[in-house]
């Protein structure tokens, strides 16, 4: 993260003694990245957080995943994808490499305990509410919010609405985190950048879970790791931080707090980027204006994305939706690396139309999209909600 933030009761140093207020000592804990050579948290739990009463495995369901063979694009319809479960383990595979897994999930009832030990995890909220419970605080989410989960952050997701919160996940086997080109040296955002600190939302106080009945003790955490996955049992309830500083914690970002930086002419991909980690890019497409130039064309020119799977998720439906195929919020179009890909000609034609016409003034898209520099296999999930006929919306395109 790229600034320090402090919250609730830390002492004046760092490694020295902090007492309750029965005498006893509080127990550190540091969450580092990178051993101890890049950015961490130092947080105070009033019992050891190591306190492990009982391990056992925890079988991942829906985990294989099978090469994109013959190469084609897909149009994926999540909304096909069942309603049910929890965020955690009912999320379901879309599709996966070795730097990140890309899964969906329509949560109806509250997660277990949960920890990713392989790297971070970035959650976009597509529709739903939700109080996202960590062992640094509580983060309150809704539509439109990602929310950026470092690695081996203890937290759960609540539903806290009516219908079910449904999530785009993308699971890294690293960082997540802005784009280096929008921060300086020491790690505040640049005048350029199409964020800032004062858009990001991170927990103001520790949520503390307290008492001695069964729900606070023998506490089973749930985690993900290279192996697998453990499922932890604790003595005592991991929300029993009193305070916290560093900078390493969950934050949550709104879609609507980017702002887009547009051109003459069409503008690629990256100038909406919005997140970057090994392997993968995260971008953010919203409304924006139309280019300017007297002769711009404002739909995407044709390309292949010579090193990179294009998943792009539809935040809400898309105007000029290609014959036949209609993009419906929710959807994933899917162009892997070697696909020449672009608008269909009839779009192409309208668009330049109502351009010359004076008919256009804003882009509506709201979508998000994951790029990867690797292929990426298909999930259970996506061979169970795609749409099998998407290819023959490119004839004639």
């Amino acid at each position: 993260m790229p600034y320090y933030r402090s919250v609730g009761q830390v002492p004046h140093k760092r490694h020295v003694q902090f007492r309750k207020p029965d005498g006893g000592l509080y127990r550190e804990e540091l969450m580092g990245t990178e051993g101890f050579s890049s950015d961490s948290a130092l947080l105070y739990h009033t019992h050891a957080p190591t306190d492990v009463v009982a391990v056992d495995t925890w079988d991942i369901p829906g985990q294989d995943a099978t090469p994109n063979h013959p190469l084609k694009p897909r149009l994926v319809l999540t909304h096909k994808v069942d309603e049910g479960g929890d965020a955690v383990t009912g999320r379901r595979l879309l599709a996966s490499n070795q730097d990140v897994r890309v899964s969906y999930v329509a949560a109806h009832r509250p997660s277990p305990l949960y920890r990713n030990a392989m790297g971070d995890e970035m959650y976009f909220v597509e529709s739903g509410t939700a109080r996202v419970e960590t062992v640094f605080g509580v983060l309150e989410v809704g539509p439109r919010d990602f929310v950026i989960m470092p690695t081996s952050t203890t937290h759960r997701w609540v539903p806290t609405g009516d219908e079910p919160v449904r999530l785009l996940i993308a699971e890294s086997t690293g960082g997540i985190r802005p784009p280096k080109r929008y921060l300086s040296a020491r790690g505040q955002f640049l005048e350029h950048s199409p964020y800032c600190e004062r858009d990001l939302r991170a927990p103001s106080e520790p949520f503390v879970v307290e008492g001695d009945d069964a729900e606070v003790t023998d506490v089973d955490v749930y985690v993900r790791h290279r192996a697998g996955g453990t499922r932890y049992t604790y003595a005592h309830h991991p929300f029993d931080v009193v305070g916290w500083d560093g900078q390493l914690y969950p934050y949550a970002f709104s879609m609507d707090d980017y702002e887009p930086i547009i051109g003459r002419i069409h503008q690629p991909p990256p100038t909406f980027q919005t997140f970057e980690a090994p392997g993968f890019v995260i971008c953010s497409f919203v409304p924006h204006k139309v280019e300017y130039h007297p002769d711009a064309v404002i739909v995407p020119y044709n390309h292949a994305n010579v090193d990179s799977d294009e998943l792009m998720f539809y935040v809400e439906a898309a105007g000029g939706a290609r014959a036949g195929h209609g993009i419906e919020t929710g959807a994933i179009t899917w162009h892997p690396a070697g696909f020449i890909h672009g608008p269909h000609t009839n779009e192409l034609e309208k668009s330049v139309d109502a351009y010359n016409s004076g008919r256009i003034e804003i882009k509506n898209l709201r979508a998000v999209m994951i790029d990867t520099f690797r292929p990426l296999d298909l999930g259970e999930a996506t061979l169970a909600s795609e749409d099998s006929d998407y290819l023959a919306s490119w004839r004639n395109a």
